[in-house]
């Protein structure tokens, strides 16, 4: 198996186990996954900022973060939002310069193989 292919493996599955845990949440506590939805529906909708600059920010978040399920949760839904690879490299920019190298390695391993899973390897 290449590099890339255990990449791939490995974000497809994150995003699988984070899918599979809220639908164990959603049957084990369905007001509280309900109202977890609507908020985070909510916060998410398009508004003043665009869905991608909201993606954007949660991606740098969750890289200032180190959260690998909300780094390839968000890397997929900023290009679901027709993010560029351009402009998840320079979220990643702005996220390292606030977490310095521990961002920069979570950014150019965890990030980097989500955008090749999901289909972000073209610049705009």
């Amino acid at each position: 198996m290449t590099n890339d292919q255990q990449g791939q493996s490995f974000v497809e599955e994150a995003l699988h186990d984070y899918k599979e845990g809220m639908g164990d949440l959603e049957h084990k506590m369905p007001k509280l996954a309900k109202q977890y939805k609507a908020f985070t529906d909510e916060c998410f909708k398009e508004g003043k900022l665009s869905k991608k600059t909201k993606q954007l920010i949660a991606l740098a978040v969750s890289i200032e973060a180190q959260d690998e399920y909300c780094m390839i949760y968000h890397t997929k839904g900023s290009l679901d939002e027709g993010c560029s690879e351009d402009e998840l490299l320079e979220t990643i920019g702005v996220a390292s310069a606030f977490g310095g190298g521990a961002a920069m390695s979570q950014a150019v391993t965890v990030v980097q193989e989500a955008m090749q899973t999901f289909g972000g390897n073209q610049s705009h």
